[in-house]
Order: structure tokens, then sequence, then C-alpha cells
């Protein structure tokens, strides 16, 4: 039995076919940046060409920004505006065979968390934080999702975390929500690309744990620790991967006069490869099913 996920995220999409619960074939699109709707289709179609073989038995997407369900289409997505022309649940049965019904939808940061759980064996309360094109969040419950503002926790990119002078930063950024001092307006990839340039790679393996960006993203998990007491904190997307290295030093910068509420003993993860959203959004689809 195939299970399929696709992950349309902010700079490119990525896919992952499961068979019988294992990783059967996984894909991704070339970049891109701010596309046009035919652009984002050709991508998503590419993917689901390179992993398909017949059609899956659930098929989960995760797609950024607000999801009307009842129509199938994303109504509104800061980062990857071009994505709301597509009727989505349409379109991706018309590419694989799946029926509108197989079809789950997901945020990138549940599914990336899910997988993410499922795959370390993780039991308690884990906060995945997604940093990508822009910053999302997950907080699961022995895998049940926490729901506090639609479909999320609550909005976590978009947390005042103050300011932090520093390299590429002068002042306190304006996040793409309009919003002064939140965490995007540091990690997210837009804000990488202004403050340090293009070579994003090169860049984030240079960071230390006093540049802005890493400084700014330990101010949020503290902030994390007071609101939802969690015994795992995971950092995911492509740039949470990235700082898999800082990992000892955040967590050591995070619990220094940590707040007495957060839970003793907790552990700071990071994400194993861009593909643990596809991955999720396999997994939960086929829990759709059952």
């Amino acid at each position: 039995m195939d299970w399929l996920g696709i992950d349309i995220g902010g700079s490119s999409v990525k896919g992952a076919r499961l068979r019988d619960r294992a990783v059967a074939a996984t894909a991704q699109s070339g970049r891109y940046e701010n596309p046009e709707p035919d652009a984002i289709r050709a991508a998503i179609a590419g993917v689901v060409r390179e992993i398909g073989d017949g059609v899956p038995a659930a098929l989960g997407v995760c797609a950024p920004g607000i999801y009307d369900q009842e129509h199938g289409r994303i109504v509104k997505s800061v980062n990857l505006a071009g994505l709301c022309a597509l009727a989505l649940r349409d379109e991706l049965a018309a590419m694989t065979g799946a029926s509108a019904g197989a079809i789950g939808v997901f945020t990138d940061a549940h599914a990336a968390a899910y997988d993410f759980a499922m795959s370390r064996g993780l039991s308690g309360r884990l906060v995945a934080i997604s940093i990508g094109t822009g910053v999302g969040a997950a907080v699961l419950d022995d895998g049940v999702p926490l729901l506090v503002s639609g479909r999320s926790p609550g909005h976590l990119g978009q947390i005042d975390v103050g300011e932090h002078p520093g390299p590429g930063f002068t002042g306190v950024p304006m996040g793409p929500d309009g919003g002064r001092g939140g965490l995007e307006g540091y990690i997210g990839l837009p804000a990488i690309i202004r403050a340090y340039g293009r070579h994003v790679e090169h860049v984030l393996g240079t960071f230390t744990i006093e540049h802005p960006p890493v400084r700014a993203l330990v101010r949020a998990i503290r902030i994390v620790h007071a609101i939802y007491r969690p015994e795992h904190v995971a950092l995911l997307g492509g740039i949470g991967v990235a700082l898999k290295r800082l990992v000892p030093e955040i967590r050591e910068r995070v619990n220094d006069e940590l707040t007495s509420l957060a839970r003793l003993g907790w552990e700071l993860h990071a994400g194993d490869d861009l593909l643990h959203a596809a991955r999720g959004a396999a997994r939960l689809a086929a829990t759709r099913q059952r």
C-alpha cells in the first residue's frame, strides 16, 4: 500500500512515497523564488512524476498559508502568493489519480513534527520549529497536535523576540507579516539573504551563537518553554537542520537563567534532512484512511 506526501515549500517542492511504511522514493524540484502559478504547478507535477508508481491509497500535501477546506484552495499565503490561484485538491487528484477524499492538507510544521516524532520514537510534548522561507511551529502531545489558532499552536514566527544588533542587523527588522521584531524577520530565508547575501549554505556554516538570528532563536525557545513547557524541542526545515552543529550551544544559552516553569531535562534536537514534512504528510494522510 502506497502513501504519497508532497511538501510545497517557499523555495521548492519535495515529495516522498511510502510503501508499507518504508520510504520507497523521494524527489525535490528545482529552486524557485516568488513563482507564478504555472511554475508551482509544474514543480508539483515534476515531483509527482518522479516518485509516482500507480495511484496512492492516501495523499498528503503541505501547503503554506490559510486553507479553505470546502473549496480545496489556499486563500492566503505570505511567502507563496501564486499558490492561491491553484485548485490544489483538484489538481493533485488529476496528477495522481487519487480521489479528492483521499487527499489531506496539513501545515508543513505539523507534518514535519509528526514525521520527526515518529522516526525518533519521541513521547511527551514536542515543540517543533520549522525554519525555512518562513518560520512555523507545531506542538504535539504523544503525536496529537495542540491547536490554538486555526490549524496551529499559535504564530511563533511572528513572536516579538526583541532587538539583537550584530552582523547584518543594525536595527530591529520588520517581518513579512508587517510586525516589528518578529522571529521570522531575523531567521527566515528572506531575512538571511537580506542580511548576508544569497550564499545561504555558506553563511549558515559561519554562524555562531552570537549571530543575531541565532540569538533571536534562543529568545524564541525561551518563550516556548514559558508557554508550552515541552520535553522536546526540534529545529526542522532547511535552516533548522543547518543549525544542528550549534544545538549544544543553543541549549546551553536557552538554559541560562531559564524560567523555573521549564521542564528539567528537556532535550533540543535538529532534523535529519529536508524531507520530514513530505514524509509526515504521507503518514498523516494514511492515518485519515484508517
